[in-house]
């Protein structure tokens, strides 16, 4: 460290408006979002938990989606919710590290998940006359158990090794949160080791994770091209559909935030992309799932129905 070098013990986010104006409008919109996000997502896993004929694997990596994007929403949105509504975009340097360690965990979590859900939808397309003997629970929560696993794997590292560095600035972070580069960014000591395991792990889980996600797609496809009919393909893809476009979202965001070059042009945009991937995201998904699923949108009516008959007792439960 350099003689006039002190450590700093808070970062300074980046605002998103220097407009009072348009501070005002985000701080409803982003709140909005926010509860409308926990809601939905609460709602999906509710019914999942208390209906019975939605106890099976799909909804059972369903409900582990909605969790994670209740939590991952929760990691970010209200901070900077606090942040809009008080114009204090500063934060501690340990409130930071906890932060980037929990987008991290729920991020890669989200990665594994996907993977699991697409080894399903392979086994229920490909394998249909196996599928309750090769989905079978026990497989189901070693699956889960691997992707939770697999998501605290990754951050606790990077965040043991935090410890080997010294944080002395400049202490502004280019964004709404905390993540692991802008962290690295605020080091004055050499990161190299730092960012050598990032790249390392960082690329082995991602390669695994990416090619469990779409390589059962692959066999998927070559599956569904042998059907005869096209009601037939139409009904194989339809299972699919929701997934697809869910993990279509996810790795498309992960890219133009964490690959694409975040050069003074793109600077805007990669900000609007985050945005997006941290707020939107968490809540399209379950929509996404709602409104291809039967099985939801029956238990979601048959809900509703048992509360217009039985108000009281609805309330008492």
């Amino acid at each position: 460290m350099k003689k006039n070098q002190t450590s700093i013990t808070s970062v300074l986010l980046m605002s998103l408006s220097d407009d009072q104006e348009t501070i005002h409008v985000l701080s409803i919109f982003f709140l909005l979002i926010y509860l409308m996000t926990v809601f939905s997502n609460f709602l999906i896993l509710l019914l999942i938990v208390t209906c019975a004929h939605l106890h099976t694997p799909m909804y059972f990596f369903l409900g582990n989606l909605a969790f994670l994007d209740m939590s991952y929403s929760s990691v970010t949105a209200p901070s900077m919710l606090s942040h809009l509504i008080t114009q204090h975009w500063s934060m501690s340097l340990s409130e930071c590290i906890v932060q980037m360690f929990f987008v991290m965990f729920f991020a890669t979590s989200e990665a594994f998940l996907l993977s699991s859900m697409s080894y399903d939808r392979y086994v229920a397309i490909c394998r249909p006359l196996h599928y309750s003997q090769v989905m079978s629970w026990r497989t189901c929560n070693h699956l889960v158990s691997l992707v939770w696993s697999s998501g605290f794997f990754a951050p606790i590292i990077y965040t043991l090794l935090l410890g080997r560095l010294t944080f002395c600035g400049p202490n502004v972070i280019q964004n709404f949160f905390c993540d692991l580069p802008h962290v690295l960014y605020l080091s004055c000591t050499d990161p190299t080791i730092n960012v050598l395991i990032l790249i390392i792990v960082g690329s082995v889980l991602s390669a695994v994770a990416f090619v469990a996600t779409f390589y059962p797609y692959v066999r998927i496809f070559r599956a569904v091209l042998r059907i005869g009919t096209s009601d037939g393909k139409s009904k194989a893809f339809s299972t699919c559909t929701s997934h697809l476009t869910v993990v279509l979202m996810y790795y498309a965001s992960v890219t133009f935030i964490y690959f694409v070059p975040n050069t003074s042009n793109l600077l805007t945009l990669n900000r609007v992309v985050t945005v997006i991937y941290t707020l939107i995201t968490p809540l399209l998904n379950p929509l996404i799932y709602s409104l291809r699923s039967k099985d939801l949108k029956a238990a979601l009516q048959r809900a509703l129905h048992i509360h217009r008959l039985h108000p009281d007792t609805a309330t008492r439960r």
